[in-house]
């Protein structure tokens, strides 16, 4: 990435938009930096690091005292039983394995029960964990692709066949709607370094890198702006929009995927 420079009456000055110097990235695409954004996020993201850093100190230090205790309703289940226990007369009768033994029955006992419990809390908290999530990704994800200004301007595909080439690249983190590339990595924000992408930026770039990016782009041959032709050069690899938009959305997404053109 490097600066872009003019050169008026035979000086050289950075350009700016809105008050920003303009960088060029190594694809060629200019992007106004935001230099005081990008060092709030830096600071904020500092900040952040710092205090995870110390609420983990902090729970370290508290945890030491409690080494070598693995279940906690355990330990208290039998603490409670051994003051239960008749220890006196049991002592006087001299039966003191008999003690030992109530106090590792209790303990097993209450081992057993705590991990059953657990064990069903775990699985009702996960189907119902992928349940919201579902639902989540329904409302979240696939109303980006539906009111998507990018998908609707840019691209021949109505929002849900847009979702079924792409929506694998998106996920919920943190309640928010977050892409990745084809390598599981995150995408960043060009004209905000350090932030995610927003989903029409993040839509962009993965069209951008979409193999096939000419057959979904309006005006690019493949899109809305295509002529229809003999067809020899393509294989016969053509379908019409109406046809196209008569097939359903798992075949669209297939049509897409094989390099098929909708053509008008």
């Amino acid at each position: 990435m490097k600066l872009k420079i003019v050169t008026v009456d035979g000086k050289t000055y950075a350009e700016v938009q809105d008050g920003k110097p303009v960088f060029v990235h190594d694809d060629g695409k200019e992007v106004a930096f935001d230099a005081p954004g990008t060092v709030a996020t830096i600071t904020r993201l500092n900040g952040e690091a710092k205090g995870h850093r110390e609420a983990k100190e902090a729970a370290e230090g508290k945890l030491k005292a409690f080494e070598g205790i693995e279940d906690a309703d355990a330990a208290k289940k039998a603490l409670e039983t051994f003051k239960n226990l008749d220890a006196g007369k049991l002592m006087e009768a001299g039966k003191v394995e008999e003690l030992k033994a109530g106090i590792k029955k209790a303990a097993e006992e209450s081992v057993a029960a705590a991990n059953k419990a657990n064990a069903e809390a775990l699985a009702a908290e996960k189907t119902r964990g992928d349940k919201l999530e579902a639902a989540l990704n329904g409302e979240m994800i696939g109303g980006r692709f539906a009111r998507s200004k990018f998908v609707t301007d840019k691209t021949t595909l109505p929002g849900p066949a847009a979702q079924k080439v792409f929506g694998e690249h998106f996920k919920i983190e943190d309640g928010k709607v977050v892409a990745f590339d084809a390598a599981g990595n995150k995408l960043f924000s060009r004209a905000k370094p350090g932030e995610i992408a927003e989903f029409d930026e993040a839509m962009e770039i993965l069209v951008d890198q979409y193999p096939y990016k000419d057959s979904i782009l309006k005006g690019t041959g493949g899109g809305s702006g295509a002529k229809p032709g003999n067809g020899g050069g393509q294989g016969g690899k053509t379908i019409s929009r109406t046809e196209f938009e008569g097939l359903p959305h798992a075949d669209r997404a297939a049509k897409i995927k094989e390099g098929v053109k909708v053509i008008d």
